[in-house]
């Protein structure tokens, strides 16, 4: 079974358009299919929308949400409910292009775990393309998952990929990378990108600085998830060492120059280098503490399953149970 997985907010007209364009592509190449539609707040039609299409369509399921969440809990929704070996997801404005699932099924069968559509020629305002451009490199730089359109909202997935991936806040984006930094693998195709002809762009400018804070965010917990102190504790330990060199510089200099006269005496209370000595300890203890606390929190809600991704066993391993008599 494959299943789509399409957020809807605010896009009534469009829903049965799209409804009829998968129905074609699902009747063209056979496909047994379930449509999953997640009205993520939605203050027009769209709900009712939904359900007239579920009614006339069994293969139309709708889920509803009580105010506006926003897309990464809407695809988890939708990710909870989808039954299918194959998931694809896709915007509801037209935009993304029905026609194009087959392309995507396609390069799964080269060995892919996560195909994500690359618009390359997109009909968006300039102040949407260039800053996404710029973006994209910079998620490209920092995790090293090559793709061109990291934003793109039509991506195909292995079930087992989306089983593995735990998404909140806006963290829907970097999906492709949370699934390599499991070991999936991650491609991308071409895909054709239509002009809107209903509704607006739900995104605005302040989606740049909310995804340069994600991107941080994914970094984190794609490098460091399960380790927190080698990050917080590198930053604490050399801003710790750096200020108590500075410190001691300043003591045994202080000692010396009452001691020698040749030396210049110097009013440690009156130069700068004091207080950055002072402040580097304190900035250097305050890392350290974040990032124990980070480990102790970290082993405490750690799972085994969550530092590690099977590709596959031999039939002669059988998954074992624990009680608490293997606890005991």
């Amino acid at each position: 079974m494959l299943s789509i997985v399409i957020p809807v907010l605010n896009e009534a007209e469009s829903l049965a358009v799209l409804h009829r364009e998968i129905s074609d592509v699902a009747r063209e190449h056979d496909y047994d299919l379930q449509i999953i539609f997640i009205d993520d707040g939605s203050t027009d039609a769209s709900w009712q929308e939904i359900r007239r299409l579920a009614d006339a369509d069994s293969r139309v399921e709708g889920i509803r949400f009580r105010r506006n969440f926003g897309k990464a809990a809407a695809l988890s929704a939708g990710f909870r409910a989808a039954r299918g070996q194959l998931v694809v997801t896709m915007d509801a404005d037209l935009q993304d292009d029905p026609a194009e699932i087959p392309n995507f099924l396609a390069k799964l069968d080269e060995g892919y775990d996560v195909v994500s559509g690359w618009k390359k020629v997109r009909h968006d305002p300039w102040h949407k393309v260039y800053p996404s451009r710029v973006f994209n490199g910079m998620v490209s730089w920092l995790n090293d998952v090559k793709l061109h359109d990291h934003n793109c909202g039509m991506k195909c997935y292995r079930r087992e990929a989306l089983e593995e991936i735990h998404i909140y806040g806006e963290l829907h984006r970097f999906l492709p990378v949370l699934a390599a930094a499991r070991g999936y693998r991650v491609g991308e195709i071409v895909i054709q990108h239509r002009a809107r002809k209903f509704g607006r762009s739900k995104y605005g400018i302040e989606r740049l600085i909310k995804g340069f804070l994600d991107l941080l965010t994914v970094k984190f917990l794609t490098g460091f998830g399960n380790r927190p102190l080698h990050v917080l504790g590198s930053i604490g330990l050399g801003a710790f060492l750096l200020g108590a060199l500075t410190l001691t510089y300043l003591a045994l200099y202080w000692v010396i120059s009452r001691a020698v006269p040749a030396f210049e005496p110097i009013h440690l209370h009156q130069g700068a280098a004091l207080y950055y000595g002072l402040g580097l300890l304190i900035l250097g203890s305050q890392f350290l503490s974040v990032g124990i606390l980070g480990e102790l929190i970290t082993s405490h809600q750690a799972r085994d399953v969550d530092a590690y991704s099977v590709s596959e066993t031999t039939p002669t391993v059988q998954p074992h149970t624990w009680t608490e008599a293997d606890v005991s």
